[in-house]
C-alpha cells in the first residue's frame, strides 16, 4: 500500500528570546493510504507542531513533508482537521457550520448539495434533527460530532486530529471512537490523531507512533493487531493489555524515568 503522507527527516526549532527551541529532530514518519496512524508522546515533544507541518500551515527548518507525491509547502485544501475545542460560529446553525468547508473549496457546488452532504453526515453521528440549531443548544459531545462532521465534510484525503476528545468526560469520549469507526467505514480517509490517551491510541490506531522528549524523533512504532472487530471490550484482552504495557513504557522512557520505577514504588 502507498503511502499518504511521508515526513522525510524533519528538523524544527521556534525561535525564542532565549534563544532556538528545538521541537522536532530528524523525524520520519509514514502512514500508507486509508490507515490510522496515532501518535503519543510526553507533553511538549512537538506533536502539534507535527499536525501544523501535515497540514501546511508552517514549514519545516530542514526535512520534508510529502502528502499524494507532493511536497507540502503552503496549506492544502485536502486536509481536515478536528481540535480539542470545537470552535463553532455561535451565529450559524449547526448544518451552516458544518457546510462552511463547502463554501471555501466548493464555493460553485449547488447550495442544496452542500447541505444534503452535511445533513447526511450528521444523521451518521447521531445527530439528526439537530440540523438547525445554534452551538450554544448542544453538549459539548455533540459539539465534537458536529466538528468531525465539518472537518470531512469535503472529503479531504487527510484527517487530522488534536486531541479531539481529550476535555470530554470518558463515557462521551468512548462513544465518540465508536462514531470514528463508523465515519471511516462511510467516509474512508487516512487519519493522524494527536492524543495522551493510550487506550485511544490503541481503539483507533492501525499504527501507533511513540515520540520520544523533546526534540522529537520516532521513538517506537507498534502495528496493533487488535483482537477481532473494533469493539470497546476489546481493550480487556490480553492482547490489548500487551500493547497497552508496551506504549506506557515506551512513554516513560522518553520522559527519561526508569521503566521498573512503577513496580518499586
Amino acid at each position: 500500500m502507498a503511502n499518504l503522507i511521508e515526513i522525510k527527516g524533519v528538523t524544527h526549532a521556534y525561535r525564542t528570546a532565549a534563544g532556538p527551541l528545538p521541537v522536532l529532530e530528524n523525524l520520519d514518519i509514514a502512514v500508507p493510504e486509508g490507515e490510522f496512524c496515532a501518535v503519543v508522546g510526553p507533553s511538549g515533544c512537538g506533536k502539534s507542531t507535527l499536525t501544523r507541518l501535515v497540514a501546511g500551515l508552517m514549514r519545516p527548518d530542514r526535512g520534508e513533508v510529502w502528502l499524494h507525491g507532493e511536497l507540502v509547502r503552503s496549506p492544502r485544501k485536502t486536509v481536515g482537521m478536528a481540535f480539542q475545542n470545537p470552535v463553532m460560529l455561535e451565529w450559524r446553525t449547526v448544518l451552516q457550520n458544518v457546510i462552511l468547508p463547502l463554501e471555501i473549496v466548493a464555493p460553485t457546488m449547488p447550495r442544496a448539495e452542500k447541505e444534503a452532504r452535511a445533513s447526511a453526515l450528521l444523521a451518521l453521528v447521531g445527530l439528526a434533527g439537530f440540523e438547525h440549531k445554534r452551538p450554544s443548544e448542544l453538549s459539548g459531545g455533540m459539539r465534537q460530532r458536529a466538528s468531525l462532521c465539518r472537518a470531512i465534510v469535503h472529503r479531504p484525503d487527510v484527517l487530522i486530529m488534536d486531541e479531539p476528545f481529550g476535555a470530554l468526560d470518558a463515557f462521551t469520549r468512548e462513544d465518540l471512537w465508536q462514531t470514528m469507526h463508523a465515519l471511516r467505514a462511510k467516509e474512508p480517509f487516512t487519519a493522524v490523531l494527536i492524543t495522551h490517551d493510550l487506550r485511544e491510541a490503541v481503539y483507533l490506531g492501525d499504527q501507533v507512533i511513540v515520540l520520544s522528549g523533546r526534540p522529537a524523533t520516532t521513538q517506537h512504532i507498534m502495528r496493533v493487531n487488535y483482537p477481532g472487530p473494533r469493539l470497546l471490550d476489546g481493550l480487556y484482552t490480553p492482547e490489548c493489555s500487551e500493547m497497552l504495557h508496551v506504549l506506557r513504557d515506551q512513554i516513560r522512557i522518553a520522559q527519561g524515568r526508569d521503566t521498573t520505577e512503577e513496580a518499586t514504588t
